[in-house]
């Protein structure tokens, strides 16, 4: 990516066995007490934030909120961001000053957490992160396959950087987990982090979200292990090839909004936004049981 050029965020103080074990959770369907009633509806979003910066590869963290704000999300999954990261970002905790910035909850997940480097700072932490309207009732920073950017001749290994959120939205309790997959032409770390992801979330019952930026086409061999169960989005409402990136001449689509079966999609869309170098992805679900 080329340097950013900075300009000061203007802060607004506003309020395998894995898989075999999924597709058994995902059959056993929700729990009972679930079943009841017509169910959620919810607004959801998928969104990476190249750290802040726009297509222009400008740091203006409130022209991305702003994108964000538009939509009207209830809930929102977040890719490449910085907290105190560097001066890419001015130090901002995009996280926490997103959610105030929205009036929304927000988990952090960080994928890279290193020393400060400059006297008397905070940790540089870069991750993931999700934004929510409604109450979240419990998080965790899970571990996948990684292979990491930040040292030299890096090998696979488990890092952290998959949360998991659970949120009640209008009486129903929602798993929500985002994820940022390897970037890289090979695609054996992603396959590994598909099977990675699927082993944690085989361990919750009741719906699930899956969003985030899968660095991968829906066509990809290394993807095809979701849409087993996994329903698409874009490709319920009848748009698989909508491209997401680059934001200002999209030719790719490898951001998503993934569900397990169940809700209904009533709208799914592509903003044409260049507040990040990526498009988000935004869809609207009903009957979240």
């Amino acid at each position: 990516m080329p340097p950013l050029v900075r300009r000061s965020a203007r802060t607004r103080p506003r309020a395998a066995t894995g898989l075999a074990l999924f597709l058994a959770a995902l059959v056993a369907g929700p729990p009972a007490h679930a079943a009841a009633g017509r169910g959620a509806s919810l607004r959801v979003m998928t969104y990476n934030l190249q750290a802040g910066a726009g297509a222009d590869h400008v740091f203006d963290l409130e022209r991305q909120a702003q994108a964000i704000e538009a939509q009207h999300p209830d809930v929102v999954g977040l890719e490449e961001v910085d907290v105190a990261w560097g001066t890419r970002s001015d130090y901002v905790d995009e996280a926490s000053w997103l959610a105030r910035r929205l009036r929304m909850r927000v988990f952090f997940a960080p994928i890279y957490t290193l020393p400060p480097d400059r006297p008397g700072a905070a940790d540089r932490r870069f991750g993931v992160a999700v934004l929510s309207r409604f109450p979240i009732l419990r998080a965790e920073n899970h571990e996948i396959t990684r292979l990491s950017t930040q040292v030299p001749n890096p090998v696979p290994a488990p890092g952290p950087g998959f949360p998991e959120v659970l949120i009640k939205a209008r009486g129903t309790r929602i798993w929500v987990y985002d994820t940022h997959l390897d970037y890289r032409a090979d695609p054996s770390v992603r396959r590994a982090q598909v099977a990675d992801m699927a082993a944690v979330m085989a361990r919750r019952r009741g719906p699930k979200l899956l969003l985030g930026d899968f660095n991968a086409e829906p066509d990809a061999p290394e993807l095809a292990p979701l849409w087993t169960r996994l329903r698409d989005a874009l490709t319920v409402a009848g748009q698989p090839a909508t491209p997401t990136f680059p934001a200002d001449a999209p030719v790719k689509r490898i951001d998503y909004i993934t569900f397990t079966p169940g809700p209904r999609v009533t709208r799914a869309f592509v903003p044409d936004t260049q507040a990040s170098d990526h498009r988000p992805v935004v869809a609207d679900l009903r009957g979240i049981r």
